[in-house]
């Protein structure tokens, strides 16, 4: 394990957020869908369930999907936006099936306000361990999503999103044998 559970339960949440808007396709587009995204990433605390807060998240998405390939200075400085935005406190707790793990906002703050803090907190872990090289953005040519790489020897390059490795491969296999036919 390279970061404590709880880090890299909301690395990912943060990656699954970005890449809800990669490669120009929206999946936050109602209400809707935001509370199924909310659910599938088991998020908790208040919700309004308002195309404001849908609107909310989409600019902490933008500000995240920034955040992603920025040098360490710049990394830095967004999240320290984002905990003084929130007026962070952080704070350790235990509820539902999560053990003890750190929260920085009351359950009652605003939704984006939340996911931001928690991505904020998550990604300091990220900085402190000179580790900003684990965040990337997909390798494969026609894809923007971004990738967390938890792998122990640094490989991952592409998305989880589609099959965006797997096409790499093919064509990869595909450009070998051209080239034995030659």
């Amino acid at each position: 394990m390279l970061f404590a559970p709880d880090t890299e339960v909301a690395l990912r949440s943060a990656v699954n957020l970005i890449n809800t808007a990669a490669n120009g396709e929206e999946a936050l587009v109602t209400v809707q869908d935001l509370n199924s995204f909310l659910d599938a990433e088991e998020f908790t605390g208040s919700r309004v369930h308002t195309p404001a807060e849908l609107n909310s998240v989409k600019r902490l998405r933008s500000e995240l999907a920034a955040l992603w390939s920025a040098d360490e200075d710049t990394a830095a400085k967004s999240v320290n936006k984002l905990l003084a935005d929130a007026k962070a406190l952080p704070q350790l707790v235990k509820h539902d099936h999560w053990d003890w793990h750190l929260h920085a906002t009351t359950p009652e703050a605003p939704l984006a306000d939340r996911m931001g803090t928690e991505a904020a907190m998550a990604i300091i872990d990220v900085i402190r361990s000179k580790e900003m090289d684990r965040m990337r953005v997909c390798a494969a040519e026609d894809c923007d999503a971004v990738v967390l790489d938890l792998s122990r020897n640094r490989s991952k390059l592409y998305c989880d999103t589609g099959n965006c490795a797997n096409r790499a491969h093919v064509a990869a296999y595909r450009a070998r044998k051209a080239a034995e036919g030659e």
